[in-house]
């Protein structure tokens, strides 16, 4: 084949595709004119629908993440882990975890009654022995650094993270106890209190102060010692919100997808309603993660400055929310990537531009394929005649893939939206119509 054939045929293949364009969009400019018809009724309750369903999809989303995330135990662990790793919480446990340990030690007495010891011991220069009193209160701030260094030490250590996760795992049924409003367990809620068990974390402390040779760490007795990880009037708020989504579970999500479903199946124009339904859902998901923020300044600013710290407070619930803000994010690209396929699927002018660019494109490099030699036989002619297919095939799985996996998040969104087109690229690349069978020579 020579190089005139080889542009001739190029040129033959971008003008079919643009014919099939064409056609196409006769075809959708016809469609206004026969949907004249479509009963007004119907078109109001799409656009209810709709609505209804972008006003629940923040609620659904956030009932997907109590159901999954706070009242399953390893989702749980999972949420509440970097929290030993924070450094505004270690402090607040190193302090508190001392202050409990210095309580229960009579430092003050014992090092009184070492220093009589010494001064009363023969041979001591009456002089030294007039300065030892003093140095009482060297002694016990010393021993008081001592420990809240040996506490910061196993606070932050990888043993301490381990105990955290299993500190967390035997007491998450107290924590779905306390979000339902039933305050028992080592986990407890007080009106607007919130706080977990110290008994563990000190054992370990006492274990790691004699192992360095301070002995008197045995005398501590079993301390009931709790540490506050909440105080805010939003712990009681938390309680009826997570009673509620608890309560609608996983069926608000079925029921906003039914919703969606139905309300651009009802429409008179289903693509347009399908670009709006789009960026309604990404709205909604922006709005839903604005209340989060708010709902950070609220819960930081009502908690008292002697419980948690701003920047510790602050962590707290940016860890807690972490996966539903996860979430937030998946949906809303989601939703935009919804609106760009019905835009793009569209009649205007750039959506045109973009459908011509990709299919003349595809048809350029098929070209310099086939004139490479490389044929796509009846694999081509078959993808080209069953491309419509393919194409809803490829859109389902891709559907079904983000449906089944566990914690999708914006990127895997986009990956999965990319892949897609990657593999419709690859249909329209390969089909191939069958080619007219040469007329037999004259004779």
């Amino acid at each position: 084949m020579s190089g005139t054939d080889d542009v001739a045929a190029m040129k033959a293949r971008i003008s079919e595709l643009e014919g099939e364009l064409e056609k196409e969009r006769e075809h959708t400019m016809a469609m206004p004119t026969e949907s004249r018809s479509h009963p007004r009724g119907l078109s109001v309750l799409s656009a209810v629908m709709i609505v209804l369903a972008l006003v629940l999809a923040p609620l659904s989303v956030a009932s997907v993440w109590a159901d999954r995330i706070v009242s399953n135990t390893d989702q749980y662990v999972k949420t509440v882990e970097p929290l030993a790793d924070n450094p505004d919480v270690q402090a607040a446990l190193t302090d508190q975890v001392t202050q409990a340990i210095m309580d229960n030690l009579d430092v003050a007495t014992i090092t009184q009654q070492a220093l009589a010891a010494i001064a009363d011991r023969p041979r001591i220069p009456p002089t030294l022995a007039a300065a030892i009193p003093g140095l009482q209160g060297a002694l016990v701030s010393g021993v008081e650094n001592f420990v809240h260094d040996q506490v910061a030490k196993v606070v932050s250590s990888p043993q301490f993270a381990q105990v955290w996760d299993s500190v967390n795992r035997s007491a998450h049924v107290q924590v779905v106890r306390l979000l339902s409003g039933d305050a028992s367990g080592a986990l407890t809620a007080q009106g607007d209190t919130v706080s977990l068990a110290l008994g563990p974390i000190i054992d370990q402390v006492k274990a790691a102060l004699v192992q360095n040779g301070f002995t008197l760490a045995n005398s501590i007795p079993p301390i009931d010692r709790s540490f506050v990880l909440m105080q805010s009037s939003s712990v009681q708020h938390a309680q009826t919100a997570f009673s509620f989504l608890n309560g609608i579970g996983i069926w608000l999500p079925i029921i906003v997808i039914v919703l969606l479903v139905g309300g651009v199946l009802l429409a008179r124009d289903r693509r347009r309603a399908l670009f709006r339904m789009g960026l309604g859902l990404a709205a909604a998901m922006v709005v839903m993660g604005v209340a989060l923020a708010i709902g950070r300044t609220w819960y930081v600013s009502t908690t008292p400055g002697n419980v948690l710290t701003s920047s510790a407070a602050g962590g707290v619930f940016d860890t807690l929310v972490r996966f539903l803000r996860t979430a937030l994010r998946a949906v809303a690209v989601l939703g935009l990537v919804v609106a760009f396929i019905a835009w793009v699927s569209g009649e205007s002018n750039g959506a045109l531009r973009l459908r011509r660019g990709f299919a003349g494109g595809i048809g350029s490099l098929r070209g310099s394929a086939e004139s490479a030699g490389w044929q796509t036989g009846r694999v081509g002619t078959w993808t080209y005649a069953h491309r419509t297919a393919l194409r809803a095939t490829t859109f389902g799985l891709g559907g079904l893939i983000l449906v089944l996996w566990s914690q999708p998040t914006a990127w895997v969104v986009l990956f999965i939206a990319l892949v897609v087109l990657l593999v419709l690229a690859v249909i329209e690349f390969v089909g191939r119509p069958a080619q007219p069978e040469p007329a037999p020579p004259q004779s």
